[in-house]
């Protein structure tokens, strides 16, 4: 199975992913952006504000999604992946600009996933009240700083993303407990995997 954590900043998916390690040790965990070498140094340039055009931003993400694919997720395919993000996010974040037809991001993210999208999406989701105070206590990056309106708006395209990807996704009240939040997530895994 291929599965992706997905949610916006602060939503919990480090935390989560750090759980699932403990519980799945024989799986093959990855990241987008920062899943291979070329997407470690993407990531850096997007995180830091350096890309200002939207177009660019995605097209950089197609990059690594495209390099992941081949490096990554393509050579384990056989094996349990569990991704800190995917192709749903690099959506979610391009409809956001509302400077794409989802149709074209709809081809675009197929295309350079070679179809390889996760089989299961968990998106920890936040209510605003939440969000706000998770906020107020960090520093933010390049997207953080953008506003509490602007991710959640993300928060909700990640469910459309979902949908237009035709992939199958669970949303995890991200406000519960965390061992609660892995207990859930993990539940799910064995009864859909199998396990």
């Amino acid at each position: 199975m291929y599965i992706a954590i997905e949610g916006i900043d602060t939503a919990g998916k480090s935390t989560q992913i750090a759980n699932l390690k403990k519980r799945y040790s024989d799986a093959i965990f990855t990241k987008e952006p920062g899943g291979s070498a070329l997407g470690i140094k993407i990531r850096e340039l997007i995180l830091n504000g350096e890309v200002k055009s939207s177009k660019a931003e995605l097209m950089l993400f197609l990059a690594d999604r495209a390099e992941h694919v081949k490096e990554v997720i393509r050579p384990n395919s056989q094996k349990m992946i569990i991704s800190d993000r995917s192709a749903v996010s690099g959506m979610a974040y391009a409809m956001a600009t509302k400077e794409f037809a989802h149709e074209d991001l709809t081809i675009l993210h197929r295309f350079s996933t070679d179809n390889f999208l996760p089989d299961v999406v968990f998106i920890l989701e936040l209510p605003s009240d939440e969000l706000n105070n998770r906020l107020s206590k960090k520093i933010h990056d390049n997207i953080e700083s953008r506003g509490q309106k602007y991710l959640l708006e993300i928060q909700s395209l990640l469910k459309k993303a979902c949908e237009l990807l035709r992939i199958r996704y669970i949303v995890v009240d991200a406000s519960k407990n965390i061992e609660e939040i892995t207990d859930l997530i993990d539940m799910d895994l064995r009864i859909s995997g199998g396990l």
